[in-house]
């Protein structure tokens, strides 16, 4: 299946910015997301970000009751076909609520996922993707590198449909662990995409070829007989 790389991000001009560079394709939010995104109505700014991101976008769904969680998710999933359905997994009734939503053809992603056994669980129960929290395993004093590479080992031995999905990367190097680890899709905020291209001997290195190009485009306006007088050779 190959990486895919999402934005974990509610904010529009965050999108817009990413999407070009062609890396993206998929979109994550969350409560504590949206609440940045203040005074935003939010049907009208999910339609926009389903207008703007080539891929699923998540969406986390609040009422505790399944009955309630159930009309409102059908609700959510009204505004684009590439809505998918947050459930957090805590007990058996969020299992319950992904595999109702997956057979009436709602794709939900199984979140807030911290050991490889809520994986095995909610991938057994149909969900289209099971998205473990990196660096809160961290948190915990487990070791979240073991926890994808067992999920993942889980999903390829017993043939599931989900996708394994890790969230809470707090920096580049999480993301490289995580995708070494097995995940297949690692979804990262928007100001540590923006840093990984950049490395401070890349910019230096830069520096110096700019200058290189320079001198050359000097030299090469130069009259073919000074060249000659100082020594150059096209060498």
């Amino acid at each position: 299946m190959g990486l895919d790389i999402f934005l974990d991000t509610a904010n529009l001009e965050e999108v817009r910015q990413v999407i070009p560079w062609g890396i993206i394709s998929g979109l994550t939010t969350n409560q504590k997301i949206f609440l940045r995104e203040k005074g935003a109505d939010f049907e009208g700014h999910v339609k926009a970000l389903v207008s703007l991101v080539e891929g699923p976008v998540s969406i986390e769904v609040t009422p505790s009751g399944t009955r309630d969680f159930v009309d409102e998710a059908a609700e959510y999933t009204s505004w684009g076909k590439s809505i998918v359905i947050k459930v957090p997994v805590a007990d058996g009734r969020a299992l319950n609520t992904i595999a109702r939503l997956e057979k009436a053809g709602i794709r939900t992603n199984a979140t807030a996922l911290m050991s490889s056994s809520q994986v095995l669980l909610a991938a057994r129960a149909g969900a289209s993707y099971t998205s473990l929290f990196f660096r809160r395993i961290q948190d915990c004093g487990e070791d979240p590198e073991k926890a994808v590479a067992t999920s993942r080992a889980i999903i390829d031995r017993v043939g599931f449909k989900a996708r394994l999905l890790v969230g809470s990367i707090r920096d580049a190097e999480d993301v490289d662990r995580a995708v070494i680890a097995g995940a297949h899709i690692v979804t990262v905020t928007h100001k540590i995409l923006c840093n990984m291209p950049y490395h401070p001997k890349t910019e230096e290195t830069i520096r110096e070829f700019d200058h290189a190009w320079e001198e050359f485009n000097r030299s090469e306006s130069r009259p073919q007989e000074d060249l000659v007088e100082v020594g150059w050779k096209g060498g």
